[in-house]
């Protein structure tokens, strides 16, 4: 008996509150707030059916097409505004494009400007004006080499002449003198006979 009782109790407060959440989602629906859904939802429940059929008030499907109407005019011009700022946000975006591909391109001439250098009016890059210079200082440091060599030779060559000349000057000063002891030999030899002639 308490068991019937319990159970019967029970199922009252579940159907009650059953009743009451349904109450409370139909008094949710209605035909002029809420979203397109919840506005089909409401004509459906609230219309009466016959037989598979259900009669709807023609006042509801006016008001539920011009609520359709303004839901999807809404949806247009939000997406038309949307596509307003894709648009815009594109021209935006190949404006960011150019501007960074005249920047990259500024860029990488500072960068050559930078890794080049100018020698004799002509532009070349640091790699071969760093070659050109340490060639030219190469030549010059050659050239440099030569000349002191060439100048030691010469050098070398003049002290030898300067000898040879004095070598020679002092053989010519030593025959000079031979020759000359030789003549005034001569002329004595001469002048003696020349002497004993007249004697005799």
């Amino acid at each position: 008996m308490f068991k019937t009782l319990l159970f019967t109790v029970l199922a009252l407060s579940y159907f009650s509150s059953t009743m009451a959440q349904t109450a409370n989602n139909e008094e949710k629906l209605s035909l002029n707030s809420g979203t397109i859904d919840n506005q089909f939802e409401y004509v459906i429940r609230r219309s009466n059916s016959w037989q598979e059929y259900k009669t709807v008030k023609k006042t509801w499907l006016y008001a539920l097409k011009a609520h359709t109407i303004d839901s999807l005019n809404a949806v247009h011009k939000e997406l038309n505004d949307t596509q307003a700022v894709v648009a815009a946000q594109a021209g935006e975006i190949d404006n960011l494009k150019q501007s960074l591909a005249v920047t990259k391109s500024e860029l990488e001439d500072t960068i050559a400007e930078k890794d080049s250098m100018q020698l004799f009016g002509m532009q070349m890059t640091k790699p071969n004006y760093s070659l050109i210079l340490w060639s030219i200082v190469g030549v010059l440091f050659a050239l440099l080499l030569l000349f002191i060599y060439k100048y030691r030779n010469s050098n070398t060559i003049t002290k030898h002449a300067n000898k040879s000349l004095a070598e020679t000057e002092e053989e010519f000063e030593e025959h000079r003198r031979n020759a000359l002891e030789r003549e005034q030999k001569v002329r004595r030899q001469l002048q003696d006979m020349i002497n004993e002639q007249k004697k005799g």
